[in-house]
């Protein structure tokens, strides 16, 4: 069948994946009737690859998946590496040491592998929800970046709901005309390399498959899906989105609960009455 929107764009966690953890059957059944008439549909997430591959995996995507807020994207069957943009090593050593001089809890992520300094609840947090293992380090945080040569994808302050705007401003005061800041969650600020953000995803994954941008959805629900809403041809944002992405939307579907992506490809990916 002729679809108007060749390629659907979703975030993860609090857009496509439900609040207790998962992909809902209505969401899977959606998806796959989608990529059977021919769409193409790919996951562009804030998270590391080997959080997100599992999912991609789970739902038959074999086109490229997005990690890292755009600074990172493979191939989901086999894991060919198509762009994998980092931050300097001796750039990453210096928003170390000032993280640390706040006494932030910090993540350093390189490939499949995250750096941790503190062993606390939200390092806790981080590993039952992303199902993945931090190595903690047994000193300073910019000392193992320093020693190994790290060149991160992306770094991660966890904090409280009520420092994240401090952070936040701190960030982007500091290092915003250098580096993409922003904001996933009420208690994640996260930095990556200037221009790592998932606008640029979307840009990125229309050269690779030759589709134009105005036959693209992007679904969100966060400040970092707002460069990827405003980058497609047709941005949505779930229910529960922040302001910041309903306002960069074009059009507000069903809570993340409620299958909202569903109800997106199937009012604009197939083309249904509903």
């Amino acid at each position: 069948m002729a679809l108007n929107y060749r390629m659907i764009v979703s975030d993860f966690d609090g857009t496509l994946g439900r609040s207790e953890g998962g992909i809902s059957e209505g969401n899977i059944r959606a998806i796959q009737q989608y990529t059977e008439n021919g769409g193409v549909f790919a996951l562009c997430t804030g998270r590391m690859i080997s959080s997100i591959l599992p999912y991609a995996r789970e739902l038959g995507l074999k086109g490229p998946v997005t990690a890292y807020q755009g600074a990172f994207i493979c191939e989901a069957e086999d894991g060919k590496v198509l762009r994998d943009i980092r931050i300097d090593c001796a750039e990453a050593i210096e928003i170390c040491e000032f993280l640390q001089s706040n006494d932030y809890h910090i993540h350093v992520y390189d490939g499949n592998d995250f750096y941790v300094n503190k062993k606390d609840f939200f390092l806790d947090s981080y590993e039952r929800i992303c199902k993945v293992t931090g190595i903690v380090t047994p000193f300073r945080i910019s000392e193992r970046v320093r020693k190994d040569g790290i060149r991160p994808q992306k770094i991660l302050v966890m904090c409280s709901p009520e420092e994240k705007i401090k952070v936040f401003e701190q960030l982007q005061e500091r290092y915003g005309k250098r580096y993409d800041v922003t904001t996933s969650s009420d208690f994640l600020v996260e930095i990556t390399a200037n221009g790592c953000d998932k606008g640029s995803a979307v840009r990125f994954l229309a050269d690779y498959y030759g589709i134009p941008l105005k036959q693209i959805i992007a679904v969100g629900d966060n400040c970092n899906d707002v460069p990827m809403l405003k980058t497609a041809g047709l941005g949505v944002a779930v229910e529960n989105a922040v302001k910041e992405a309903k306002e960069a939307a074009h059009f507000v579907t069903k809570h993340c609960d409620a299958d909202g992506v569903a109800y997106v490809i199937k009012k604009f990916g197939l083309g249904e009455n509903i």
